[in-house]
C-alpha cells in the first residue's frame, strides 16, 4: 500500500543514525555522566555520613595521641594510647610528683573542680614549671584513666617511668654510707601492691624496690596512686633475672631474706635485721618461686592468727619492714 501525498509521519526519515526507540533515547540521555556514584560518596547517604564520622574520630584520636587539643574540650590522652607516657592520678600523688620535679608534660584539671590547698599548690607548681594546664570535662578524665582509678579531678601526664639498675641502686646507698634495705618482688603482679610496698619502704627507712623484668607489676598510674607520691622519692630497679640479681647482691655482702608462712625463722627473732638486707616478697597465692627460695639466706615467717591464712604482698612487706626498722633501732640504742 502506497503512502498518500501529504500524510506526514507516514514515511521513515533517513539520516538520523541510531534508532529513535526509547532504549536509544535513554542511552543518549545518560551519555557523558559516567557510572552511578557509590553510596559512601553521596553526601546525604547514611553510608557517607558514617564514613565522615569515622574520619572525624580518627582525626580526633590522632590529635589526642600527639597531645593536641580537639574541639569541644576533647583534650587528653586515650586509654589505648600508642606512646608510653604514664598518667599520675589523685591529688596527693600529683602534688608529690610535682614537688619532686618529676618531668611532666601536661596537667589535666576537671572543669569546676573543688579547689583546696593541694589543688592550689598543684596549679602554682605546674604554672611555675611551665607545665601545660588543660581544663577538661570530668568525663574526659574518666575516659583517660582506668575504671577503678579515683583521679579526684586531676591527672598529670609524665614520660615513661625510668627504672634504675639494681647495682647502681646499691652503689648510691653505699655512697651515702647507709645500711642497705631493699624489697624485691617475686611474682607480685598487682600494681597497687607495688605502690603500697614503695610507700612502706619509704616509711620504714628502706632505699629501693627491685622488680623482675617479666611477670610483675610495673610503675603505672595505679602504683603511683597507691604509693601516695612515694614513687617519686623511692627508686624502683628492674632486674632482667631476679635470681641472678639476688646472687650478685649476696656477693656484694647483702643478705637475702624471703617471706613465707612456713619459714624457719619467726620475724621478731630475725638476727639479720641489722645487716645489709634484701626482703623478698612473693605472691599471696603461689608464694616464692623455687629458685628464689633456694637463693635466700633465710626464710622468715610472720606470726599471724589462725583465723587468717595469709597476708597479701603489700601488708606482708609493711609488717616485715616495720619489724626490721624496730630491730635496727633497738640495736642502735644498745650500742
Amino acid at each position: 500500500m502506497t503512502n498518500k501525498k501529504g500524510r506526514s509521519g507516514a514515511v521513515r526519515k533517513k539520516g538520523l543514525g541510531k534508532g529513535v526507540g526509547s532504549g536509544g533515547q535513554g542511552r543518549q540521555a545518560l551519555e557523558g555522566r559516567g557510572p552511578t556514584p557509590k553510596a559512601v560518596d553521596r553526601e546525604y547517604h547514611p553510608a557517607a555520613k558514617a564514613k565522615a564520622a569515622r574520619e572525624r574520630y580518627e582525626a580526633a584520636k590522632a590529635r589526642h595521641q600527639r597531645g593536641g587539643a580537639g574541639a569541644g574540650g576533647g583534650q587528653g590522652q586515650s586509654k589505648r594510647k600508642t606512646d608510653e607516657s604514664e598518667l599520675v592520678t589523685g591529688r596527693n600523688a600529683v602534688l608529690e610528683a610535682l614537688r619532686t620535679k618529676i618531668p611532666a608534660t601536661t596537667l589535666y584539671i576537671a572543669a569546676r573542680v573543688e579547689m583546696d590547698d593541694r589543688m592550689r599548690e598543684i596549679m602554682r607548681i605546674a604554672t611555675n614549671r611551665g607545665v601545660a594546664v588543660l581544663e577538661v570535662m570530668r568525663q574526659e578524665l574518666d575516659r583517660m584513666t582506668d575504671r577503678d582509678t579515683v583521679h579526684q579531678g586531676v591527672v598529670l601526664k609524665v614520660p615513661p617511668m625510668e627504672y634504675a639498675h639494681p647495682m647502681d641502686l646499691l652503689e648510691e646507698v653505699l655512697d651515702r654510707d647507709e645500711t642497705p634495705l631493699f624489697v624485691a618482688l617475686d611474682g607480685v603482679t598487682d600494681p597497687r601492691n607495688l605502690g603500697a610496698i614503695i610507700r612502706s619502704v619509704g616509711a620504714f627507712g628502706g632505699q629501693g624496690v627491685i622488680v623482675p623484668q617479666r611477670r610483675t607489676a610495673s610503675l603505672n598510674s595505679a602504683s603511683w596512686k597507691t604509693s601516695a607520691g612515694a614513687a617519686a622519692r623511692i627508686p624502683v630497679a628492674r632486674a632482667s633475672n631476679l635470681t641472678q640479681t639476688l646472687k650478685e647482691l649476696k656477693k656484694q655482702g647483702l643478705f637475702v631474706v624471703g617471706l613465707d608462712g612456713d619459714g624457719d625463722v619467726s620475724l621478731p627473732n630475725l638476727d639479720l635485721a641489722g645487716r645489709p638486707l634484701v626482703i623478698v616478697v612473693g605472691s599471696e597465692g603461689k608464694g616464692l618461686s623455687r629458685l628464689v627460695t633456694e637463693t635466700c639466706d633465710a626464710i622468715v615467717s610472720i606470726p599471724i592468727s589462725a583465723v587468717t591464712e595469709s597476708l597479701n604482698a603489700g601488708i606482708a612487706a609493711s609488717v616485715a619492714l616495720y619489724e626490721v626498722s624496730k630491730l635496727r633501732a633497738a640495736e642502735a640504742a644498745a650500742e
